[in-house]
């Protein structure tokens, strides 16, 4: 019988390959299979952009790449070259603020395809690239209607842009339309939120999409109030931030900041406005909470919950590697790594770096503790810092509220700048001598050839139950998100695709060893994950799916990683086109099934 059926395969492959060619040569490239770029039939003419600016009332920007100073060359032909200008922008190139400004400039540089880069030649070429040909600065749900209306009828790829911070090349893309929704910056206090079938009973904050952590942390406190936040000030809440899961200084306190929404309004890809609740919607509601961004609508708002704000205390402390004292150093952490538990269970959020040039912990932060109890947890691992002869440096304090705790963290590394990729890590990984020592062993690896940061957290008891909202459920398990990451090289392009392949085929493959059937942050991860529907969305994944074919079932909103992602090749030219299938399925599937 196995010989039968291995001689059946033969016909079968043979046919399933014919298949596959024959629809990658008919269809594949079609116009039909592929969203439109210029020059073919269905892009729009001159007279078509002019009419959507004036639908929009001319919030419709056609991109310039930020970098144009820096070349001669530009679209129109003209010589943007400006030294001065190019100067200035070299020296701020690095810091997301001067993104933000930009309709089109994706702060992490490696989704331009090194499209105008400013630190090359200025005779280089200057083009658009990866970025979005033209964008809508959205203020109003209107301004995101007209766009699904338009990319609809000319069959555009539509990419859905806020503030631009993002390690997954989500808010940029060649030949689309952006919106952008930096600028819907409406903001509501809700003393008490009540709302039909929800559980909660309590202040709220009401955010427009464009609402940046440091704009909501403010108005809060204002209020008396703290929400659940990005450590990051310019990251919006209601896109990526949220939808990602949203690990926070506040989370092992009060949850994910998926776990804080109470309602949305979205945009739907038929153009609808929607309200998406315990009460309405309630399948969306449940998706955009952990889900994905850009995946099922434009989300106008969101409201989430608010906290009574409170004192707070924070503890830093740091040990450099002087090439004697290595050993030592990670024979501390596996203390540091044994004392996490007690700490995130008493409410405290623990970011710490290691590094090959040594380790940090910057900060440890905790609501309703003061400084001299924040102390007790953190002295097991100064202990055994003092037992093998360490020299490190140790500080801590007491801050009355949060606005004062958050201003105090002091500038960490420009994350945007880097290459990078993550893994959640459980709580099983320190429950005994021997899995913390391989644990460390990982760490070791990994920091001794890279910068590799954790952020420490317990979001287990937030919820009722893992599926009450659509992050993955990993995350309820979970003692730190572990990042590495690689600085950027901007005059060797290859070297910058090569640290990142080192990222994804040699360093988290260290950490995925001793996680098996583990997970990812989505808004912290590698874009090159080769199994992203699992490490991302976990046993989710087949619910969201379903939900995303419900509310896009033509696919409007696409994104890397994104649920359905996998339906779509974005080609080396930044065509967007759909994968060949054969009666539903896609082709390099069925291969691996039947073959």
């Amino acid at each position: 019988m196995t010989a039968r059926w291995s001689i059946g395969l033969v016909p079968l492959t043979v046919l399933i390959v014919a298949v596959a060619v024959g629809v990658r040569n008919s269809n594949y490239g079609d116009v039909g299979q592929c969203r439109s770029i210029p020059g073919d039939p269905s892009w729009p003419s001159e007279d078509d952009w002019n009419g959507l600016n004036r639908t929009v009332q001319g919030k419709l920007i056609a991109n310039i790449p930020l970098a144009a100073p820096c070349h001669h060359s530009s679209l129109d032909g003209t010589d943007t070259y400006d030294q001065e200008k190019c100067d200035a922008l070299r020296d701020t190139w690095f810091f997301p603020e001067t993104h933000l400004v930009s309709p089109s400039s994706p702060m992490a540089y490696q989704f331009t395809n090194n499209s105008c880069n400013p630190f090359l030649d200025p005779d280089s070429p200057c083009g658009l690239g990866y970025h979005a040909e033209y964008t809508i600065n959205a203020t109003s749900a209107s301004d995101l209607q007209a766009a699904i209306r338009f990319v609809k009828r000319h069959n555009i790829r539509l990419v859905i842009r806020n503030t631009g911070h993002d390690y997954l090349g989500k808010s940029t893309g060649a030949y689309a339309l952006a919106v952008w929704t930096r600028h819907m910056k409406s903001m509501e206090h809700i003393p008490k939120y009540e709302f039909p079938q929800s559980d909660y009973q309590g202040p709220a904050l009401k955010m427009g999409a464009g609402i940046e952590n440091i704009e909501a942390y403010k108005f809060a406190s204002s209020h008396g109030l703290m929400v659940v936040g990005g450590n990051c000030p310019n990251v919006g809440l209601a896109g990526g931030y949220i939808q990602g899961g949203g690990i926070s200084i506040l989370s092992s306190k009060y949850g994910l900041a998926a776990d804080q929404a109470l309602s949305w309004e979205v945009v739907t890809a038929s153009g609808d406005l929607i309200t998406a609740s315990p009460a309405e919607n309630t399948d969306l509601f449940w998706a955009l909470r952990g889900g994905g961004g850009g995946t099922f609508g434009i989300v106008v708002s969101v409201t989430v919950k608010a906290h009574p704000d409170t004192f707070f205390s924070a503890a830093y402390m740091n040990v450099f590697n002087d090439g004697n004292n290595t050993d030592a150093i990670y024979s501390s952490l596996g203390t540091f790594f044994q004392s996490l538990p007690s700490l995130v269970d008493a409410g405290a959020w623990v970011v710490w770096v290691a590094a090959p040039f040594g380790f940090m912990i910057i900060p440890a932060m905790v609501a309703g503790l003061h400084a001299a109890e924040l102390d007790g947890y953190l002295q097991p691992t100064r202990e055994k810092m003092d037992q093998l002869g360490l020299q490190y440096q140790y500080s801590s304090a007491d801050y009355p509220g949060f606005i004062e705790s958050y201003n105090s963290i002091p500038p960490m590394w420009n994350v945007s700048d880097f290459t990078m990729g993550g893994r959640l890590m459980p709580r099983e990984l320190v429950q005994d001598q021997d899995s913390t020592d391989a644990l460390v062993n990982a760490v070791r690896t990994v920091s001794s050839q890279a910068l590799m940061s954790g952020v420490s957290f317990n979001v287990a008891n937030a919820v009722s139950s893992p599926s009450d909202v659509a992050a993955n459920p990993y995350f309820r398990k979970t003692l730190f998100s572990a990042v590495v990451g690689a600085p950027l090289n901007y005059t060797d392009w290859a070297a910058t695709k090569a640290a990142q392949d080192q990222i994804t085929y040699k360093l988290l493959p260290e950490l995925k060893a001793i996680t098996p059937n583990g997970a990812g942050y989505l808004s912290e991860a590698d874009f090159q994950e080769p199994d992203f529907k699992t490490t991302f969305y976990g046993a989710h994944y087949e619910k969201l799916l379903a939900i995303k074919q419900k509310y896009d079932p033509d696919d409007i909103f696409y994104a890397k990683t994104a649920v359905g992602s996998d339906r779509w090749d974005e080609r080396v030219d930044g065509r967007l086109c759909t994968k060949p299938s054969i009666w539903g399925f896609d082709v390099p599937d069925l291969i691996r099934r039947y073959v």
